[in-house]
């Protein structure tokens, strides 16, 4: 789930029936990865996890690489606030958008196989229904999707999907559920001309997977998650969101510091998803995904800058690439996606002059700020700076 802009008007009547749904727990019981437990700024991290925990984030969990320590992991707090349960590097952590960076390498692989070209118009691999539903597809490329610069509206933006949403928590929605709430908006800009980050972009490309591969789920377990041997990675498979070791979700919906439980929300709404979220990993395997991308694992270097070239918008800033964003901090530059939703949060990101990988995340809503939220941003903000010294 997305940072939606009128999610806040809405909340606190949608969640109402929140409380009434059944708290569904995770479990201690899964196998700790290997990794180096003499990594030198461990005790670091961990008081950091730990400090940020004590002051009321529910549960953080962090892995990282580089060549000198090879692979650290963590977490604090909790995983099942409810049954005392701890953190642990094992437990599953959403991905939410972060998923868009795995969609835009499918498109990347097939083109390099000669099965798509980003620059070709998407309706062409749309099926029927979205080309009638939408009427300018002819006038957006399958790049303009993945760098969001095609125009379309967002239904995540839409007042009625928001209300539709949190007065029904439990709702099935589908792609199609999801183009309808934009039909009727007037597109942001015409395509390629402007940027705008939109969630729809990235749900419709897994159509276009679904196109050419027959079923997208298929194609990103055969050629990323068995390429990289990513074995607790998942993706819309039976069941999925119901493993034991799949976390917790929690909101501190008033902002007054007390956490609920919106477990079944989280699930629901991430399980609705297709392209643009649905993805859950342990924090070890989200490293292994980036750094398998970044070593020519599952693309080659042409299809890996053009995932590192970013879009220029009207504002003269520059933007996001295929699935990636670049930041600068202390001097370096570093690739990432971010996700946020109403029981989750997380960070994927690369540095390559320290050629060190990072995931951390929450197991909290992050994506309305509130004191919680920011804490979480004043904890990535402290641990980059630990980690990238």
């Amino acid at each position: 789930m997305k940072k939606y802009l009128l999610l806040s008007a809405f909340f606190l009547q949608g969640l109402l029936t929140i409380a009434q749904t059944k708290k569904i727990t995770a479990t201690q019981d899964c196998a700790m990865p290997a990794f180096n437990n003499k990594f030198v700024y461990a005790d670091k991290v961990q008081q950091l996890m730990d400090s940020y925990t004590s002051q009321g984030m529910p549960g953080i969990a962090v892995a990282f690489h580089n060549p000198a320590v090879g692979y650290w992991a963590g977490a604090s707090g909790y995983a099942s606030i409810e049954n005392k349960i701890a953190m642990q590097p094992c437990h599953l952590q959403y991905s939410q958008s972060v998923s868009k960076t795995y969609t835009a390498v499918m498109l990347l692989q097939m083109q390099e196989h000669g099965l798509i070209n980003l620059d070709s118009t998407a309706s062409g691999y749309f099926p029927d229904w979205v080309n009638k539903k939408i009427p300018y597809t002819n006038e957006v490329t399958v790049r303009m999707l993945l760098n969001h610069s095609s125009g379309f509206p967002d239904y995540a933006d839409d007042p009625v999907y928001v209300v539709d949403l949190l007065q029904n928590p439990l709702k099935k929605f589908t792609t199609a559920n999801f183009v309808d709430y934009i039909i009727d908006k007037k597109r942001r800009f015409t395509p390629g001309t402007d940027y705008s980050y939109c969630n729809m972009n990235t749900e419709l490309a897994a159509l276009i997977v679904d196109k050419i591969s027959g079923d997208h789920v298929k194609y990103m377990n055969d050629h990323i998650f068995k390429t990289l041997g990513l074995k607790h990675t998942f993706y819309r498979t039976p069941g999925y969101l119901d493993q034991p070791e799949v976390v917790n979700s929690y909101w501190d919906r008033y902002s007054n510091g007390v956490l609920e439980n919106v477990t079944q929300m989280q699930r629901t709404n991430v399980g609705n998803m297709i392209g643009d979220d649905g993805l859950i990993a342990t924090p070890l395997d989200y490293v292994n995904f980036m750094k398998g991308l970044f070593e020519e694992k599952l693309i080659n270097k042409k299809s890996l800058d053009e995932m590192m070239a970013p879009v220029k918008g009207k504002d003269g800033k520059l933007h996001g690439g295929l699935g990636l964003f670049k930041l600068s901090m202390g001097g370096m530059d570093g690739y990432f996606h971010a996700g946020a939703g109403v029981g989750a949060g997380c960070l994927l990101l690369y540095v390559p002059v320290k050629q060190t990988y990072i995931f951390l995340s929450t197991n909290m809503g992050t994506i309305i700020e509130g004191p919680l939220s920011k804490k979480a941003n004043q904890f990535k903000d402290e641990l980059l700076g630990l980690l990238l010294q």
